[in-house]
């Protein structure tokens, strides 16, 4: 482990000469943000960041009341005023509406999602087809009706397709079953994509936030199974405004992996597999700490599965 710790740097440092990880800045004033799920929590948060940078931003979301509540906001809070869109992801053709309504996207943020906690034991097969439907073919479905126009955009700077996962999506929790599923899901999505897109200078991003203040956490609360609030509930919220800094400024760094927190750096790490990096310090902490990270990990598991284990003993 020690003669490991010792080489890497040298590796990276070779590796850095030959390949040179390229930066890219993606901007964001001036250029059209499209965010779906953008009614209310962190898509509004996103918003309103993104309004707030000079953006031009449009919203999709099902309900058209709350969306025009998230459009009142942003008028009040900038004297601007944004596309909305009343469409359900799960509609191609719906979304497809939108999309073409809304004109050229410069910067798409897939951020919809659903989420209702149970043992797969106990969960009825319709809410998990709803899980994977919205959160992951309804990503498929927002992504493949922006594309015409992300790849023929006569702007030629950098564009940037960003998909709200979890950290759900990094390591399965008890009684996440369906929901993580659906949030890996987006992280084959994104590698793959990334390799498609390219040559089209179109960035890819995927965002972990963990629990955030969000009216969708409020209602999970109220029925997650209690061993699941035992292990993903003892962290500390965040406000979905810091998520949505966070994510704008990792979009604009055209950074593949966004995460939030040292738990949040540490699954990313553990978890970086054959994701592509741009940044080399990030890099090297990726090969330098990949050994630690993992033991981190199985301490972390070895202490969720006794806990289970005593639990159900119980």
């Amino acid at each position: 482990m020690l003669i490991f710790i010792i080489l890497a740097p040298i590796f990276l440092l070779l590796l850095y000469f030959i390949v040179q990880p390229q930066p890219v800045s993606i901007p964001i004033k001036g250029r059209h943000v499209f965010i779906t799920g953008g009614s209310s929590g962190i898509g509004l948060a996103l918003a309103h960041k993104a309004v707030s940078e000079g953006a031009r931003v449009s919203l999709l979301a099902r309900s058209l009341s709350k969306l025009e509540e998230a459009k009142k906001s942003l008028h009040l809070a900038y004297g601007v005023d944004v596309g909305i869109f009343a469409a359900d992801v799960r509609d191609y053709d719906a979304v497809k509406r939108a999309v073409v309504e809304a004109g050229p996207v410069d910067v798409l943020v897939v951020n919809q999602g659903i989420f209702v906690p149970q043992e797969l034991k106990k969960q009825d097969l319709d809410e998990v087809k709803l899980m994977i439907d919205v959160n992951l073919v309804g990503s498929f479905n927002v992504v493949k009706a922006a594309l015409p126009s992300m790849k023929g955009r006569k702007d030629s700077r950098p564009a940037s397709i960003a998909l709200m996962s979890s950290q759900a999506g990094q390591v399965g929790i008890y009684g996440y079953s369906a929901y993580s599923a659906s949030k890996f899901g987006l992280r084959g999505l994104a590698e793959a994509l990334q390799q498609e897109l390219i040559s089209d200078n179109i960035h890819i991003s995927v965002i972990y936030p963990p629990d955030t203040e969000t009216p969708g956490l409020e209602e999970e609360r109220k029925i997650r199974p209690k061993m699941t609030d035992m292990i993903a509930g003892s962290g500390s919220v965040l406000k979905a405004e810091e998520v949505a800094k966070k994510t704008l400024d990792g979009i604009k760094s055209g950074r593949f992996s966004i995460s939030f927190r040292l738990e949040g750096q540490m699954l990313a790490i553990a978890a970086a597999g054959a994701s592509p990096q741009r940044s080399f310090l990030i890099a090297f902490f990726e090969v330098a700490f990949a050994g630690v990270s993992r033991i981190v990990t199985l301490l972390f598991l070895s202490n969720v599965y006794r806990s289970i284990t005593k639990s159900h003993a119980n």
